[in-house]
């Protein structure tokens, strides 16, 4: 979703953030009668917090089996959580964060756990341990998962993965629209923000040097790299980016496939080469792609 992330009250003029508060209601005053202003950007967050306090205080005396109306509710809250969560900001690429994994893991725990016939001290542990520290990102360890509760972890962190992919190919399409874009502009021979003149051979102040098919050019340095080199670079990281989100939707599939029963160390490859795509993205980092790629070769679920 594009969207205008500037508002303007039109009753009492108070400008504010739609990215911030997810509303077109004004602060101010109220009204919903407010414009949006500047550029649109691709959008899919919204501002949500996850507060579990309530929940932990009915389920911190269970024993046995988890009480009907406490499941419901808490159920309810995850999801709604979950569902306004997303992972472009203002047009900008975020992380897949530890909070959004722990929600996700605790709606599929709960599930788990309500199905089994006898739950074990295991079990109730695991799920009171996700229950104390989801709001904050924390999670037990992968060696503290029960065996009963892997397809809860697996789950989760594949419909997470599913998720942030999908956030991924947003941005990247952005991302070729705006560049794309800019080229046309750069083609058209105006004159742009940094000085470049049209295609009348002048040389600017710059430097710049108009070649015969009209893109300014620099007189070359030693250490400069041309236009040409630098396309090419970021053509070679989009292939590899594109490939690394097939490889994403392919572990994902063969993990939902499975009903999320695979090894919890699976799911933490699969979380980690999410997070070096990110880092590959957001950073330019070109040693980020070859951890994804090593990371996805751990997220194998089967060997």
């Amino acid at each position: 979703m594009r969207v205008r992330g500037e508002r303007e009250c039109r009753e009492c003029g108070r400008h504010w953030s739609y990215f911030e508060t997810g509303s077109v209601e004004c602060p101010t005053c109220g009204s919903l009668h407010s414009v949006g202003t500047g550029d649109r950007e691709a959008h899919t967050d919204a501002p949500v917090d996850l507060d579990l306090r309530e929940h932990r205080q009915r389920f911190g005396e269970t024993t046995s089996v988890l009480p009907t109306d406490g499941v419901t509710e808490l159920k309810r809250d995850l999801r709604a959580y979950v569902h306004k969560r997303g992972f472009v900001h203002a047009g900008e690429l975020t992380e897949l964060d530890a909070t959004y994994l722990a929600a996700r893991e605790l709606l599929e725990a709960v599930d788990v756990y309500d199905r089994l016939r006898q739950p074990t001290a295991d079990d109730q542990a695991y799920l009171l341990d996700l229950l104390a520290g989801a709001d904050g990102g924390d999670r037990p360890h992968t060696a503290e998962v029960p065996t009963t509760m892997r397809s809860a972890r697996g789950m989760a962190t594949a419909l997470a993965v599913e998720t942030y992919r999908e956030a991924l190919a947003t941005c990247l399409a952005e991302s070729t629209a705006d560049t794309d874009a800019s080229r046309r502009t750069s083609a058209s021979g105006h004159t742009d923000a940094s000085g470049h003149t049209d295609a009348s051979g002048h040389t600017d102040a710059s430097g710049h040097t108009d070649a015969p098919n009209g893109f300014p050019q620099r007189r070359e340095e030693p250490s400069t790299v041309s236009a040409s080199q630098s396309r090419e670079g970021e053509s070679l990281q989009r292939v590899q980016l594109d490939r690394l989100r097939e490889r994403l939707r392919d572990r994902t599939n063969q993990i939902l496939a499975l009903q999320g029963d695979v090894d919890p160390s699976v799911a933490d490859e699969l979380v980690r080469a999410t997070r070096a795509i990110y880092a590959a993205v957001t950073t330019g980092d070109e040693d980020a792609l070859d951890r994804a790629d090593a990371h996805l070769n751990d997220a194998a679920p089967i060997s």
